[in-house]
């Protein structure tokens, strides 16, 4: 193996030294022929790269600018209390922020550390480590960074840490362009991508409503790594730009993994598609390698700086990367010719995945971990492969994000061209690979350059990876809507790259036989004016949209909550706890400090249990068997929410109240009639009737339009 790797590093170095050497010969020719000089051509290919990277950063730039100018329109947040503007941050948001907030309270960062891996404060009757479970490094730079800065004086807090995250969303918006112009060749196709990016806003982020969510936090970065690996897997790249894709490859998957706690998923699907860029011969087996060896640098120093994160270990990213390694290596070590390394080329595909499984059951089996387990119980309730009752799965399989996509995310692609033009680029370049895949099965090898003229797009190695990586993600996007904000940004890069490309329209024109026009000049001429014409067409009927909402004072107010949250602050005792829907806990957390008895937290199963519990308060149960839950969490003050008890959904059967009739067994539907089975009514309709059982329990002591609080009683007297 040492002499195998020798071999690799001692080619790949010649690999690098060759290309350099020939370069300068290269462009000198081909100078030669056009009559240019080198100087010229420096000057020329310095003023591309100059006003391409201005543009870049000019476009994240002016999307910072355009999401912060957006969300001061939509909240007013300048002008709002303290506590109005953190109203704002609803459900998982404000518990993110909350943490911020604490850590900024604390004498010393490092105080504040060990306050939040220790962390009793949050949940009664719970110690947690909240920076391992909720993934809090995002807060933790954010509070280094403002404190070191000596920002203190100059910006709040809250300004300052959505300011980051919009910063990010610019770098997230230039890393996309970048990446269409490494592909196209030209920064035409970056200013498209991004245009058709802030058009389909709503379907390519969610930063409108949930600015803290770790995705918002990490697939900045992820973009960067898929920026930086296109330019890595190009062909005849110098040493120099090389190293440097390298270096960000490394950096940006580290950082990635360690922003957000899903991010091996995603990594996992990226590995899946290098893997199947390599078993066709695509790319440089060394440089997917390469990357390979990233992955298990990544996942191993992020088991370490995670607490001991044992779910990194039993990761499918970490048992497909080893299987590759071994496979790959078993292959290396075979003598050439033989029969044994033809049945193994052969039977690659089915090596890798066969280990792959294996090894996966095998750490599961042996390493102690705490992987959600109700994920694969979601999977297979969502194939249809089970039925269940449970609370919890019947709620997620509800939850929007988590169903298909609906006709109307088709219909707004499809308004502003973005979806036409993607089927279009993908249909070419997937028939362009397949030809590449079967000449390689019939023996004829790669083009080291591949001209203009040759109309062979599905050649090049990145524009490969990018095809297997859209449509992987489209898969996972058909079947869960939530995976659109990963999959929608790369249709929108992918579609650009393709209409200001000459290959991508050289590939279309060589298989039409085009003789009419002169192919490559009709190419070079689409190339320019289709991306013109689409974006004037775009700039003609969208802008004056986005001008509208920027202009536009939107009112966000909630009274209710606020005037709550001021009683919770001045009435309620500084120990108290209060239960209630995890989504509430969350903005009562964030604006009192008060303890809670749950959190809108979907990783812990006794978080979970917890949640399904306390939500019993909107089922058909007794005053008893809901004083006996809560008194169990040690609770001392309940909020009931007027929207949750008389919720009125589109959908019936997934509402929070049907969902608990259906779990507890007090309601069977039959041929669309409901049966109830319950001898006590809704509880939180009953506890409003002030008479006994539920007095002698609960004393209300609180209460406007939206939320009514009752005190727990500790001493109970049974009074008719």
């Amino acid at each position: 193996m040492s002499s195998g790797a020798a071999d690799l590093r001692q080619r790949k170095k010649q690999n690098c030294t060759e290309s350099d050497k020939m370069a300068p010969e290269e462009r000198n020719k081909e100078n030669s022929k056009l009559g240019r000089s080198p100087k010229y051509l420096l000057i020329q290919r310095f003023a591309k790269l100059f006003f391409g990277c201005l543009a870049a950063v000019t476009s994240g730039m002016m999307y910072a600018v355009y999401l912060s100018t957006y969300h001061e329109r939509k909240f007013w947040f300048s002008s709002r209390q303290e506590l109005e503007r953190e109203i704002t941050f609803q459900g998982d948001s404000a518990i993110y922020y909350s943490f911020y907030k604490e850590l900024l309270k604390a004498p010393s960062f490092e105080r504040g550390v060990y306050e939040l891996t220790h962390n009793n404060k949050t949940i009664s009757l719970k110690t947690i480590n909240a920076v391992q479970q909720m993934t809090l490094y995002p807060e933790l730079i954010a509070s280094v960074l403002y404190q070191a800065s000596g920002s203190e004086e100059v910006i709040e807090p809250v300004y300052f840490y959505i300011g980051i995250v919009f910063g990010l969303q610019g770098i997230y918006v230039t890393a996309l362009f970048v990446t269409s112009w490494v592909m196209s060749g030209t920064w035409l196709a970056g200013m498209l991508t991004v245009a058709w990016f802030i058009i389909n806003r709503t379907d390519t982020t969610r930063i409108d409503y949930s600015i803290p969510s770790r995705e918002n936090w990490a697939l900045p970065y992820f973009a960067c790594q898929v920026a930086a690996l296109t330019g890595y897997l190009k062909k005849n790249l110098n040493c120099s730009a090389e190293k440097f894709c390298y270096l960000l490859v490394n950096a940006s998957t580290y950082t990635f993994m360690m922003m957000w706690e899903y991010s091996h998923y995603l990594l996992f699907v990226q590995a899946v598609s290098l893997f199947l860029l390599d078993s066709f011969a695509l790319a440089q087996t060394e440089k997917v390698h390469e990357v390979y060896r990233i992955y298990l640098f990544s996942v191993i120093v992020g088991y370490l700086l995670q607490f001991e994160n044992s779910a990194l270990l039993v990761s499918p990213l970490l048992s497909l990367v080893v299987a590759l390694m071994l496979s790959k290596s078993l292959q290396m070590n075979m003598k050439k010719s033989t029969f044994v390394s033809r049945l193994l080329k052969i039977m690659y595909i089915y090596l890798v995945l066969t280990v792959a499984v294996t090894l996966n059951f095998l750490l599961k089996m042996f390493i102690p971990h705490k992987e959600n387990g109700h994920l694969l119980k979601f999977i297979e309730v969502k194939l249809g492969l089970n039925t269940t009752k449970n609370f919890t799965m019947n709620w997620l399989l509800c939850q929007e994000s988590l169903q298909a996509p609906s006709q109307d995310f088709f219909l707004r692609l499809t308004q502003s061209s973005l979806l036409p033009f993607y089927i279009l680029v993908l249909i070419i370049c997937l028939f362009s690979v397949t030809q590449v895949i079967f000449r390689r099965i019939c023996g004829e090898p790669l083009k080291e350059a591949v001209k203009l003229e040759d109309g062979r797009i599905g050649e090049r190695p990145e524009i490969v990876y990018h095809v297997i990586h859209t449509i992987l993600l489209g898969c996972l996007a058909m079947c869960l809507e939530g995976m659109k904000y990963l999959w929608t940004p790369y249709v929108c890069m992918l579609a650009a790259f393709g209409v200001c490309s000459p290959e991508l329209w050289m590939t279309l024109f060589k298989w039409l036989r085009l003789k009419a026009v002169h192919p490559i000049l009709l190419a070079l001429i689409l190339s320019m004016a289709v991306p013109t014409i689409i974006g004037f067409s775009l700039w003609k009927e969208f802008f004056p949209r986005i001008m509208t909402e920027l202009t536009e004072l939107q009112e966000f107010y909630d009274p209710d909550t606020v005037e709550l949250m001021t009683w919770i602050k001045r009435q309620a005792p500084v120990a108290a706890v209060f239960a209630g829907s995890p989504q509430l806990m969350g903005v009562i957390k964030l604006c009192t400090g008060w303890m809670v008895s749950s959190l809108p937290l979907y990783n812990d199963d006794d978080l979970l249990k917890r949640n399904e519990n306390i939500y019993q308060i909107y089922s058909k149960r007794s005053a008893e068997d809901i004083y006996k839950i809560l008194t169990s969490y040690k609770a001392n003050f309940l909020v009931i929410e007027d929207s949750i008890c008389n919720e009125v959904g589109p959908v019936r059967g997934c509402r929070v109240k049907d969902l608990l009739d259906i779990a507890n067994g007090h309601v069977v539907c039959e041929e669309g009639d409901n049966y109830a089975y319950s001898k006590y009514g809704r509880f939180c309709h009953e506890i409003k009737m002030n008479y006994s059982p539920y007095v002698n329990y609960f004393t209300r002591v609180y209460w406007n339009r939206s939320y009514f609080v009752y005190r727990i009683n500790t001493v109970i007297s049974f009074q008719s």
